[in-house]
């Protein structure tokens, strides 16, 4: 994994052991030579934390080592008779376009002799437009340099490792049609009785992605101290330290309570007079008409459809039973600075806790 000049330049120890056998792509250079010297160099590397691999191959091809074998190749090819390929034909020897008639015995020694200029090969087809490139092998080994030279390029291979049928070939042709390469899918099916068919409709599908409060409006927060109200219209309370008294709070829209939405007139929810008198459990006592407006609302109980207020009620306690007096408080407008307070005195003659402003007893 080093470019052509720094490898260059690490086998300077090893002058005539070791050569370049192929350029294939920026930090992609094949090495070839004596074991020996192999093993060095590998172990240099690793020493360096440069990445290297051993190919496992028993034979030194495009470096000098070929050169014993020139006469026995020219015999052993000497009967070969090469023709015109159908499919062009670039080559890593010449660098060019050539006539395949042209590749005798004395073509496929060069082949076998000289550094394999891959690298140079892929930048020359990109420079002339090609931008499609398709490695025919068993097992894609130079689809990633292709893609490092030609980073815009469609690469893919055929077939691979344990995975070399006619399905991993589909498979292929397809991530080519998918990236907009044109396939004849016809000649892919000829003879198999497929045919095009209409892809099945669907119903629509909705999807939410607004997130939902981390807290049920109505649950409680014991996390802030707070304990369920177990009310329909109240969602928390919390005792106070230094009176017998509770403060309730909750929030109400058509959202946390649905029925609101039969109460509508036009667009504005009506909030009813009378809508809850007594806590479940505890003998605690919320007053009559008490509301909680929602946003919008004008003070007389009215408030826009799917709306939403926070607001709070108050209930002091009174006499040594501990007894909870009959009147509630009304929180037109709540926020974590209100400053509460005691009144001197109630209708009732009860210890009720309310906000200094826009609060009123019944």
């Amino acid at each position: 994994a080093l470019p052509l000049g720094e490898v260059e330049a690490r086998l300077v120890r090893w002058v005539g052991r070791l050569e370049v056998a192929a350029l294939n792509g920026p930090t992609s250079v094949v090495v070839a030579g004596e074991p020996g010297a192999l093993d060095e160099l590998v172990a240099e590397c690793e020493a360096a934390e440069i990445r290297i691999r051993r190919i496992a191959v028993d034979y030194a091809s495009h470096t000098s080592h070929v050169e014993l074998i020139e006469d026995e190749l020219a015999r052993v090819l000497a009967e070969v008779r090469p023709q015109t390929s159908q499919v062009p034909f670039f080559s890593t020897v010449t660098g060019e376009w050539l006539d395949t008639t042209e590749l005798d015995a004395t073509y496929w020694y060069r082949n076998l002799r000289q550094t394999v200029r891959f690298k140079a090969a892929i930048e020359t087809l990109a420079e002339q437009g090609y931008g499609t490139f398709v490695e025919v092998s068993s097992h894609p080994v130079l689809t990633a340099s292709v893609q490092d030279v030609a980073d815009a390029a469609v690469v893919t291979g055929t077939l691979r490792r344990d995975d070399g049928g006619f399905d991993r070939f589909l498979t292929s042709v397809a991530e080519l049609w998918v990236q907009g390469v044109d396939v004849d899918w016809a000649r892919a099916f000829e003879g198999t009785g497929a045919s095009r068919v209409d892809l099945p409709t669907y119903a629509f599908q909705r999807r939410r992605y607004w997130m939902e409060p981390a807290v049920d409006a109505l649950g409680a927060l014991p996390g802030l101290g707070l304990a369920a109200a177990e009310h329909p219209l109240l969602g928390a309370a919390v005792e106070l330290p230094d009176a017998a008294g509770v403060v309730f709070t909750g929030r109400l829209s058509t959202r946390t309570h649905p029925w609101l939405a039969d109460h509508a007139v036009g667009d504005v929810v009506l909030l009813p007079a009378d809508v809850q008198r007594a806590l479940p459990g505890g003998g605690h006592v919320v007053g009559r008409g008490v509301g909680l407006p929602c946003r919008g609302c004008a003070g007389d109980g009215r408030c826009a459809a799917g709306g939403g207020r926070a607001g709070g009620v108050a209930a002091g306690g009174c006499g040594a039973g501990g007894a909870y007096g009959p009147c509630g408080g009304v929180v037109r407008r709540c926020s974590p600075r209100s400053r509460w307070t005691r009144p001197g005195r109630a209708r009732c003659g009860c210890g009720w806790l309310r906000p200094v402003r826009r609060t009123r007893c019944r």
